[in-house]
Order: structure tokens, then C-alpha cells, then sequence
């Protein structure tokens, strides 16, 4: 019995170590044969540009994110002042380094630029709210400064009533408003409304009325005078006979109260 099945085993080895045999000596199928003609074979006839670089490329490139090499600009009169005065500044407070008292120089002296500039736009504005910026804007404006200036010393000495007739005479009529508007200031100064000083402007004057209905007569009064005397234009007789009545009934009012 064993003999039959060592004989039936060694068949059976024997059938599969010649199917493996035969599948290693099998040769895949051929693929069957692709015919081409003439007709197949495409010609690109697209142009290609030729690309060129000009003797002069490098000028193009000029820009910072072209420059490999940093070179630290050159110190300037400004720059050299600075670190003197930073330097000078080290000895007199603690920084942790040079940058750091060079930092603040910067900082201060931007504060201080600042601080200049605000303080000429607050002259301006007072010289214009005030009504002496016509030395800046109008012509010839030294000239009547000077001469006027010296009519206003003597506000309380000077007879109005003459100075206008003749001023009207002559066809000044916006010498004639000033006169009103001195004199008005006059008359309420004698009558304590105000108290006349030189330096003293519109404003500065009615603040110190008390009276609202007499605030706003002097408000609208200033209006006329600053834009007729300050505009420089001249008026005619219409609004002349106007602004001088307004003015006679304000000076009449302040001097019988």
C-alpha cells in the first residue's frame, strides 16, 4: 500500500514540474503589425520667435529687488548733528545703546518741527482773526497800518464828526466806515461798555458786552466794517447811506443808555 502511494505522489510531482516547464518556454502573443502612410505624418509649420537679450539688459534691472549688494548711504550734515546731539544726550540720560539716544534725538526733533508749525498756523490764524493779516494778503497794507494805527492811539482826542465830513467829501467812503466804527468803540468805551485797548480785537470786545440785544447790535456792525474795510472794494452810495445810518443809530443809542 505504501509503495502504490509513493508511486502515485512522484506522478503527481512529476505532471507539475512540466506544466511550469511549458509556461516558461511560452512565447507572449505578437501584437499585430500598425501600417502608416504618408498621409499620418503632420508638419508643425507654427514660427518660433527668437528670443534676444540687448547689449544694454542690465539698465533695465535697476530696481531694489535687482541689488544683491547693500551699500549704506553716505552721512549727511543733518545725520552727523543728530549723533552730536545724541551723543551729547548719552551723557546726561541712561540708554541701553547708541541706536537707542539716536532714536529719540529723531523722535524729538520731529516733535519739535511739529510744535514750530503749529504755533506759526496759530499766529497766522490770530493775525487773520484779528484783522491784521492784511500786512500778508493786501497790497500796500504797511502803508495804512502805519498811518492808521496812529488815528487809533488817539481815539479819544479826535473829532469823528470833522473826520468824516471830510472824508465823504473827498469820496472816501471807506475811510468814512472807519471812522463810525472808531467812533462807535469810543462811545462805548466812555460809557463802560467796553474797555478801549489797542491790542484788543472784535472778539475781545464782545465778550465784555453784557447786554445780549446790544452783543448782537455790535456783532452785526463788525460785520459791516471787517467786510467793507477789509475787502478793499469800494461801495457805492446806496450801501454807504445804509451801513452810515446803522452806525449813527447804534452811536446814538450807546451814548443816551
Amino acid at each position: 500500500m505504501n509503495k502504490i502511494f509513493l508511486v502515485l505522489s512522484f506522478l503527481f510531482f512529476l505532471n507539475i514540474s512540466n506544466a511550469q516547464d511549458s509556461l516558461a518556454t511560452e512565447e507572449p502573443p505578437k501584437a499585430a503589425a500598425v501600417k502608416y502612410s504618408e498621409k499620418d505624418i503632420k508638419i508643425d509649420s507654427d514660427t518660433i520667435e527668437a528670443k534676444t537679450f540687448s547689449k544694454n539688459f542690465k539698465k533695465k534691472y535697476t530696481d531694489s529687488d535687482f541689488v544683491y549688494e547693500y551699500k549704506a548711504p553716505e552721512k549727511t550734515a543733518w545725520d552727523y548733528f543728530k549723533e552730536w546731539l545724541a551723543s551729547i544726550l548719552r551723557g546726561i540720560f541712561t540708554f541701553n545703546n547708541p541706536q537707542a539716544s539716536l532714536n529719540f534725538v529723531t523722535m524729538l526733533l520731529k516733535v519739535i518741527a511739529a510744535l514750530i508749525i503749529i504755533f506759526v498756523i496759530y499766529l497766522i490764524v490770530k493775525a487773520i482773526i484779528a484783522k491784521e493779516g492784511q500786512w500778508i494778503f493786501g497790497k500796500n497794507a504797511h502803508k495804512k497800518t502805519v498811518y492808521y494805527s496812529e488815528i487809533e492811539k488817539n481815539i479819544h482826542l479826535l473829532d469823528f464828526e470833522k473826520l468824516i465830513k471830510e472824508s465823504i467829501q473827498n469820496g472816501e467812503r471807506r475811510i468814512a466806515i472807519r471812522y463810525y466804527y472808531l467812533w462807535l468803540l469810543k462811545i462805548m468805551a466812555q460809557n463802560h461798555y467796553i474797555e478801549w485797548d489797542i491790542e484788543k480785537t472784535n472778539s475781545d470786545y464782545l465778550y465784555e458786552i453784557k447786554s445780549p440785544s446790544h452783543r448782537e447790535e455790535f456783532t452785526y456792525l463788525s460785520y459791516l466794517y471787517n467786510h467793507i474795510w477789509y475787502g478793499e472794494f469800494e461801495i457805492d452810495e446806496t450801501t454807504f447811506l445804509k451801513t452810515e445810518n446803522r452806525f449813527k443809530k447804534s452811536i446814538k443809542t450807546f451814548s443816551n443808555e
